[in-house]
């Protein structure tokens, strides 16, 4: 990824360029409400552009909907699974449809918490020790190994949603039972004791970092879409050399995954000073408490500008 150009990020392209434009959100995962709020705000942008976009809320007719109407590209706002995890890409390419954000492999590694820490682990990458819980027997083996406290997450969600921070042998069998609900697969990892930081990429380029700060014990669902209290830091309170460092491991976190268009990554720092990935969101928030424009507007972009930069790839990569 290259160094931070405006001029770069801004589309250039006239509105009618997109030609008709299909903003696909809500659809059926757990993250459908967050969903629908970033489809709206995304919609509400592109109409306001000029563009001639319309919704879709992603439902059982989905299929219908995009081989009945006149769709030249699709903006791809699905959180979670069915939007997130290449099935929707996969979709989309069969109907030869040019769409917004990762491609299939990326956005179905990504998506899968598991997949996307062996790749890493693989290349060396820094990321938290980690298990899989299949059973009790599991959680009590697995707390004796990494130790606590740990973190419980279900490997396919996004938004914070199943996961909890366990400090018992205890807690960490009741925290596996009820991610074993949003997923049939969970992970643990250990628990990184310090800040966290996200970094947003945008066609190629890393956005300013944001600092995160919150009462809660860790950034969660509420901490990140409902709660006043969370605090977002920009600039990120590092220092140059650390900044740079941390904008460098995201850029090649994605590149592991072969992430393109736009994204959030998750990151950790410990005592020491050290980063921890945790994970890469190929379709992130796009609502008013998300990161995404919050770090676009750090950069120089409005939200509009932001829809349309995005919105340009469909045009540059797969138009």
């Amino acid at each position: 990824m290259t160094d931070l150009s405006v001029s770069t990020l801004s589309c250039n392209l006239a509105p009618e360029s997109f030609g008709r434009v299909a903003v696909l959100f809500g659809g059926n995962s757990a993250e459908r409400e967050v969903s629908l709020k970033s489809g709206r705000a995304v919609l509400d942008a592109l109409l306001g552009a000029g563009v001639d976009a319309f919704g879709i809320d992603v439902g059982a007719d989905l299929l219908q909907r995009l081989s009945g109407e006149k769709i030249d590209r699709a903006f791809i706002v699905l959180h979670g699974r069915g939007g997130e995890d290449g099935s929707m890409q996969g979709l989309l390419e069969c109907l030869g449809i040019p769409y917004t954000g990762s491609g299939v492999l990326a956005s179905a590694l990504a998506m899968d918490k598991l997949r996307t820490k062996q790749i890493w682990h693989s290349l060396g990458l820094p990321t938290p020790l980690y298990a899989v819980l299949a059973s009790e027997d599991d959680c009590i083996f697995t707390a004796t190994e990494l130790g606590l406290p740990l973190i419980v997450k279900p490997a396919h969600e996004g938004s914070s949603i199943g996961m909890a921070k366990v400090s018992s042998v205890e807690e960490l069998i009741a925290a596996w039972k009820n991610a074993s609900t949003y997923d049939s697969q969970v992970m643990v990892e250990q628990w990184i004791e310090g800040p966290e930081f996200t970094v947003a990429s945008l066609r190629g380029q890393v956005l300013p970092p944001i600092g995160l700060g919150t009462p809660h014990s860790f950034y969660d669902y509420e901490a990140k879409y409902l709660a006043d209290d969370t605090q977002y830091r920009i600039p990120s309170g590092l220092s140059e050399a650390s900044e740079q460092a941390l904008k460098d491991l995201a850029a090649s976190a994605c590149q592991a995954l072969g992430v393109s268009g736009w994204a959030r990554t998750d990151v950790m720092q410990d005592a020491e000073g050290r980063f921890w990935l945790l994970e890469v969101n190929t379709v992130p928030g796009m609502t008013d408490h998300s990161l995404v424009p919050m770090a676009a507007r750090a950069a120089g972009l409005d939200f509009q500008q932001l829809v349309l930069a995005i919105l340009a790839d469909s045009v540059q990569v797969r138009g």
